[in-house]
């Protein structure tokens, strides 16, 4: 059964660039998640460095993207968009997002949801994705770890190959074999 979603939620807004006292709470529509997105109801959001230069005036929401502050999010979906397949309603994500995190409810694209883990309060989680993603991004795709993982892999690979067949019993060679083999050649 699905979750009850109202027309409208609170959310926090910048009403103008500055510090904290420019951060006003705002009554909007609750958004409607698109193809390949899915709705999640807020529990907690992360607070992180382009959150704070947007409040300052420093880093304009992308064209596009929710002017609410929030780039990370951690709650239960409650609605999903056409094509979503990977998740279901009532899932506890975390989730990095294009905007829009302050708020009580927050459209994010699928791709970006990471399941909670085990242990860790949705209070906790609000805080994972933009570490865990900037770490992913930095480590594995940037510094081609997943490629030499693969690299480590296929040798070692072979070097078990290479271990069973150097422990395979031979047949005694015969002695042409032997005389073959040795021959000077020339």
């Amino acid at each position: 059964m699905s979750p009850k979603i109202p027309e409208r939620m609170n959310a926090v807004e910048i009403a103008r660039p500055g510090g904290p006292e420019v951060l006003l709470p705002v009554e909007r529509p609750v958004p409607v998640p698109g193809p390949e997105e899915v709705l999640v109801k807020v529990a907690a959001a992360g607070v992180n460095g382009p959150d704070l230069m947007q409040r300052k005036g420093l880093y304009p929401a992308p064209a596009g993207a929710s002017d609410l502050p929030g780039l990370e999010v951690a709650g239960e979906i409650v609605a999903l968009g056409r094509g979503v397949t990977r998740w279901k309603i009532g899932d506890p994500v975390a989730a990095l997002a294009n905007g829009g995190g302050y708020a009580e409810y927050c459209a994010v694209d699928a791709r970006l949801c990471l399941p909670v883990p085990k242990g860790v309060a949705l209070r906790d989680a609000g805080g994972l994705p933009e570490t865990f993603f900037t770490v992913w991004s930095n480590v594995f795709m940037g510094a081609g770890l997943a490629e030499l993982d693969r690299r480590r892999a296929d040798a070692a690979r072979a070097a078990r190959l290479s271990a069973r067949k150097s422990s395979r019993p031979t047949a005694p060679r015969s002695d042409a074999q032997s005389a073959a083999t040795s021959a000077p050649t020339g």
